[in-house]
């Protein structure tokens, strides 16, 4: 019978599922992540018209950095000044910091 070194059961060995419980646990906390924020893109489009080319970008996106890019076009669909498009604004806004907390640029307005 044959034994295989330790090392080569090591995170960085190549096995898929290996690593440590806590590399598990933060790669299921960002794919939340980022379907929590894939539901709120579908959220704030839901009563949007002619908006259906990109809800399907929306569906088909794969990674939080493809709902990145498609937030200015989703923003533009939600430029009316009425209340519930400024709330579905912040809404997506409030959603994408949860994702990208360190996006946006800083300002001197922040900084008490």
């Amino acid at each position: 019978m044959q034994y295989n070194d330790p090392r080569h059961f090591s995170p960085g060995a190549g096995l898929v599922g290996s690593g440590l419980p806590g590399d598990r646990s933060a790669r299921m906390a960002a794919r939340q992540a980022f379907a929590g924020l894939k539901l709120i893109f579908m959220d704030v489009l839901q009563d949007a018209d002619e908006v259906d080319w990109l809800r399907a970008q929306v569906r088909a996106a794969e990674e939080p950095v493809d709902l990145w890019l498609l937030r200015a076009p989703v923003l533009a669909t939600l430029a009316a000044a009425t209340p519930a498009q400024r709330e579905r604004r912040q809404h997506l806004r409030r959603g994408l910091d949860t994702v990208f907390p360190d996006i946006d640029p800083v300002s001197a307005f922040g900084n008490f």
